[in-house]
């Protein structure tokens, strides 16, 4: 749902979301009154975070993120066709066992229009030729 990243850092990461009438979800939410439904603006924040993540480790490609917990996430105003949505996101804490926990907030125009807290894991994707590793127990 991110169509750019325009800045990526150690720490943090700022991403672009452009939205248009196109967007199919706003067909139903609502019709003759478009407005961007809040958990896919959630999610395009969780989107950009998982890039931020993913930029940490070596090989991003050999691994996904997983949303884990979202906290504290207020939305402060409408976004409406034509809106270009800035995600910025900065780590909280330093990526303990795979644990990424970030703030995030969104902005239109200057204007936060939502913000929370989000907590992803970083999980190495099993190689399709592979065996799966076996776990021993004593």
């Amino acid at each position: 749902m991110v169509d750019k990243i325009i800045e990526l850092g150690k720490e943090h990461i700022v991403g672009v979301k452009n939205v248009t009438m196109n967007e199919d979800f706003f067909r139903g939410h609502f019709p003759g009154n478009p407005v961007m439904p809040g958990v896919l603006i959630v999610e395009a924040m969780a989107q950009t975070g998982g890039i931020l993540t993913l930029s940490m480790v070596d090989n991003p490609e050999d691994y996904s993120t997983y949303f884990l917990k979202i906290d504290n996430v207020k939305f402060k105003k409408m976004v409406l066709p034509g809106d270009t949505l800035i995600f910025k996101l900065e780590m909280m804490a330093p990526v303990r066992r795979g644990i990424c926990q970030m703030k995030g907030s969104a902005y239109v125009r200057n204007k936060l229009v939502a913000e929370g807290e989000l907590m992803a894991q970083i999980v190495k994707q099993e190689k399709k030729n592979e065996p799966a590793a076996s776990v021993h127990t004593s």
